[in-house]
Formats: C-alpha cells, sequence, structure tokens
C-alpha cells in the first residue's frame, strides 16, 4: 500500500477567517484530522463527511496525549494510505513542535507538507489595538515561550537579556508564570512602570484583554480571575491601545450565534455577524435540490398570467432549470411575477427580474388578488415543499386557475454536528438565528438525533427570524423567538440582535415587528 502523506497546517489564530487559503484546501482534502485545543472548532466543518476526527489536544485536568503518542499516530495514520492534517493552533513552526513532527515524519519514512499559518504572537496583539513594532517606540521584538520555569538552573530564556535587548515582548503560554516573568524582568532592569497587556481568546468573540504595568499587573490578573489561554504583550507600544482598540468596538462583539443552513449555501447573515464583530457557529442541517420532475414541468407547463415564487431557492431552482432546458427566459416576459418575502425578491433581482408584487403572508396575498379586477388567470406557484396545500385552494375558491411545481426538495445532511453542538452543551451560543422556516425544522430535528436533552438549554436562547413564516415555525417548536425584523432582511435581523444587546429589558418593543415578546 502505497502511503500517504502528512500535512502540518496552521490553523492561525482563532478567527476561523484567518486560516490560509491552502489551509483549508487541506483540510478539504482529508482523511484524517487530528487537531488541538487551540483549532477553531469551526474549521472540522471544511472536512468531508468520511473524515475522521482525533482530538488530540493537551487540556489540563484531562485525559493527555503526549508528544510521542501524537507523532507515532501520524506515522500510523500516513502508513495506512490517509491523507492526514495536523491541524495546529497558529502556526506550526512558532512554538507549535511542529518541528519535532517533522522530523519524526522524515525518519519514519513518511512525506509531509508545511502549511504555514498566522502567528497568534502577531495577529492577537493587532486584534488588541496593539501593534507589535512602532516607530516611536521601537525597533525590534522577540517572541518568547512564557512555560518554562525561570528558575530552573539551566533555561533557554535569557530574561537579562530579554529585559534590556527588544523593546517589545511578546510573551505565549506565559499566564501561569506571569509573576515570575514580571519578577525577572525587574530584577534585570525593566522600569515598574513599563506598559503590559494580556490578551485572552485573541481573534475571537470572546477576546478579553486586561492591561496593567510591571508593578501591578499580578495583582490585576488575580482580582480578575483571568485565565489562559493568553498572549502577553510588554514595551510602550501598549500605550497605543488606547487610540487603536477597535474589535471590541464591533455592535455584536462578544456575542456567538448559531446560523443552521444549508450545505453549500453562500450565507449572507454569517458574513454580516463577523462584519459586525460577533462568532456566526455555522451548522450545515440540510440540502437543497432541485425536483426530478421540475424539468419535465417546465418544458409543458403553459406561461400563465402570474407566476408566484414561495422562496428564494424556488427561484434559483427555475431560472437554472429553464436555462438547462434550453428554453427561453423571453417567453415569460408577458408574466407578473409575486415574491413572497424580502429574500425571495432578492433571488429574483439577482437573476435580473423585478417582482411586481412583494408579500410577506399568505392573507395579504389572497386579499391583493381578490381585490384585483383580473380574475379567472392562470396563477402557477413554484413552491417549497412546506407550502400549504389549502392556500392553492383559497386561490381557487376565489376564481384563479391555480397550479403548482414543486421547484426543490430539502434533505436533511446525514452524520454528526462537528462544532455547534459543543458549544450548545458548553452553553457558549448566545443566540439562533434562522433565515428559513425549513431551516427550524430541519435544526430541530438534527437536534432530536443528536441529543435527547437539548431542549432544557436552547428553549432559552434568544431566537432571531427572519420573518413570519420562520418565526411561526421557531414559536411552533418551542423555540424562544425574540427578534423578527419588519421589513424582512438579514440586515434587520442584525439590527435586532444590536437593539436588543443594547435593552436593560429584553421584553420591551423596539418598534413594530422588531421584537417578539412570546415564544
Amino acid at each position: 500500500m502505497e502511503k500517504g502523506v502528512v500535512y502540518l497546517v496552521g490553523a492561525g489564530p482563532g478567527d476561523p477567517g484567518l486560516i490560509t487559503v491552502h489551509g483549508r484546501q487541506r483540510l478539504m482534502e482529508a482523511d484524517v484530522v487530528l487537531y488541538d485545543r487551540l483549532a477553531d472548532a469551526r474549521l472540522l466543518e471544511f472536512v468531508p463527511e468520511h473524515c475522521e476526527l482525533i482530538d488530540v489536544g493537551k487540556r489540563p485536568q484531562s485525559e493527555r496525549w503526549e508528544q510521542g503518542d501524537i507523532n507515532r499516530a501520524l506515522v500510523q495514520q500516513a502508513e495506512a494510505g490517509k491523507c492526514v492534517v495536523r491541524l495546529k493552533g497558529g502556526d506550526p513552526f512558532v512554538f507549535g513542535r511542529g518541528g519535532e513532527e517533522a522530523a519524526f515524519l522524515r525518519e519514519a519514512g513518511i512525506m509531509f507538507e508545511i502549511v504555514p499559518g498566522i502567528s497568534s504572537a502577531l495577529a492577537v496583539p493587532a486584534y488588541a489595538g496593539i501593534p507589535v513594532t512602532h516607530r516611536e517606540y521601537n525597533a525590534s521584538f522577540a517572541v518568547v515561550a512564557g512555560h518554562e520555569d525561570p528558575d530552573k538552573d539551566e533555561t533557554a530564556v535569557r530574561w537579562e537579556h530579554l529585559a534590556k535587548g527588544p523593546e517589545t515582548l511578546v510573551i505565549l503560554m506565559g499566564v501561569k508564570n506571569l509573576s515570575i516573568i514580571c519578577e525577572r524582568l525587574l530584577q534585570y532592569g525593566r522600569s515598574p512602570s513599563t506598559p503590559i497587556a494580556l490578551i485572552r481568546w485573541g481573534t475571537r468573540s470572546n477576546q478579553a484583554t486586561l492591561t496593567g504595568t510591571l508593578a501591578d499587573i499580578v495583582e490585576r490578573v488575580e482580582e480578575a480571575a483571568f485565565r489562559s489561554p493568553a498572549v502577553i504583550v510588554v514595551g510602550e507600544v501598549v500605550k497605543e491601545r488606547k487610540r487603536l482598540a477597535w474589535i471590541e468596538n464591533k455592535p455584536l462583539f462578544g456575542q456567538r450565534i448559531l446560523v443552521p443552513h444549508t450545505q453549500s449555501q453562500e450565507n449572507n447573515l454569517v458574513q454580516q455577524i463577523h462584519e459586525k464583530g460577533g462568532e456566526a457557529i455555522e451548522v450545515p442541517v440540510a440540502q437543497w435540490m432541485p425536483t426530478i420532475s421540475l424539468e419535465s414541468q417546465l418544458r409543458h407547463v403553459p406561461i400563465p398570467r402570474w407566476v408566484l415564487f414561495s422562496h428564494r431557492q424556488g427561484v434559483e431552482a427555475f431560472f437554472s432549470t429553464i436555462g438547462k432546458i434550453g428554453g427561453d427566459i423571453r417567453q415569460w416576459a408577458v408574466c407578473g411575477f409575486i415574491a413572497w418575502g424580502e429574500q425571495t425578491a432578492q433571488a429574483m433581482r439577482e437573476r435580473g427580474v423585478q417582482a411586481d408584487v412583494i408579500v410577506d403572508s399568505m392573507s395579504s396575498f389572497v386579499q391583493l388578488m381578490e381585490s384585483s379586477v383580473e380574475k379567472e388567470m392562470d396563477l402557477l406557484v413554484i413552491r417549497d415543499p412546506f407550502f400549504p396545500k389549502g392556500d392553492m385552494e383559497e386561490l381557487r375558491r376565489i376564481g384563479y386557475r391555480v397550479s403548482d411545481i414543486q421547484a426543490y426538495t430539502s434533505r436533511k445532511i446525514a452524520g454528526q454536528f462537528k462544532g455547534g453542538l459543543q458549544q450548545l452543551k458548553e452553553g457558549a451560543v448566545d443566540w439562533i438565528a434562522f433565515t428559513d422556516a425549513s431551516m427550524v425544522n430541519h435544526f430541530c430535528d438534527r437536534m432530536d438525533e443528536a441529543w435527547s436533552d437539548w431542549m432544557s438549554v436552547c428553549r432559552d436562547i434568544p431566537v432571531a427570524c427572519i420573518g413570519p413564516k420562520t418565526a411561526t415555525a421557531a414559536k411552533e417548536r418551542q423555540l424562544c423567538t425574540r427578534v423578527f425584523p419588519d421589513p424582512h432582511t438579514v440586515e434587520g435581523m442584525i439590527a435586532g440582535m444590536q437593539a436588543m444587546r443594547n435593552m436593560k429589558d429584553p421584553n420591551v418593543k423596539m418598534g413594530e415587528g422588531l421584537i417578539a415578546n412570546d415564544r
């Protein structure tokens, strides 16, 4: 059997968006991933369905993988012919023991490749508004491993040189030894007033920064119960944080938002959460596919007077199938187009078609059609799988000749959650956000399978829904609906979550349709 290849991949400093393109590609090709606790769990969503995930994180007070065990596991998996990814926080060759793993692989005759990552030594201070170099303060900086006992007889860290040498020190893995580190720097000549900062969980939505001086930082850390993992920055550049702090100013900073969505869906909500400083925990729960009968139905359906699209995915399925069967979209120019909801209208605009009418409920649609002077006309409903058939009967009652085509079907994704479930169990989710009613049902069904007691936690997590249909589905599943915007857009959802965060009383209404006070 041909041996596999091991890729030592730097996961970056924490934010999954900071992994390199090459690193993400290797994850997408992996047969097995060995990952540690500093690699964000959301990166595991990139791996293929068959990929085996092995947690080799070295957590305090838990079962430990020794470095020798990890080395042997890498060799064993590669000898089985697998594509192996060793996913490591930061950069594999910056205090990541990547050099040791590469040497072991070379000795075992295993091919390997190094995929560099953004080191926390650079990125984490930047996210705290601290430049590691600044022409007014320093011309050099040093990156130091702080976990080694400074009192050892033989130490690799020369604190006497560091105290008098590089103006800026970036110390990794040093929280446990902070008291001794400060003592040594003061002993060898650093001023007690030297600024110092500790940045915990840097680049993530729960990033926290504590500042002080060499003289008082130990006391401040104890008072704040500040724990690892954290990056320590020592030097005058820390002063710049007062001017340059930026991530904490974002409106959703610190908010962790679970977003169930369809596989391979481009998710505008996820992008906007990230841009507003929040953390989007993506959970693929379903897959959309055009129905088998869609092609044949579109080949033979008469061109109607009105076309109603009940869902944005129906728009995509309709237009892509028209192109696939060689149809001419100009034949449909005689139709009036109706969009159910702003998202559906936006999907139409992206296809170069403006909706003649946008409706947000069946009652408003029936009222509109009932008031029309044009009766006994053809209405084609390009519908989603959940469109109530009783609604079509209501349209027939008022005089329309109604036909319908189910444009797509949604299928539950097999397999278990790789990321979001653990955050829910740990109470690390502030919101659940749904942009589609079907996602509510698929999410709840998957949770029923994955965790029998999930409602005991999730029933009190506030839920944001994009509109009435989605909010109704969430309410029927006994979820705690708190936001549904008017207009029904992703931007409105974001604004609603921001407003809720800023409110002292979470049950106060803020604008019609913005806050839902019942479940």
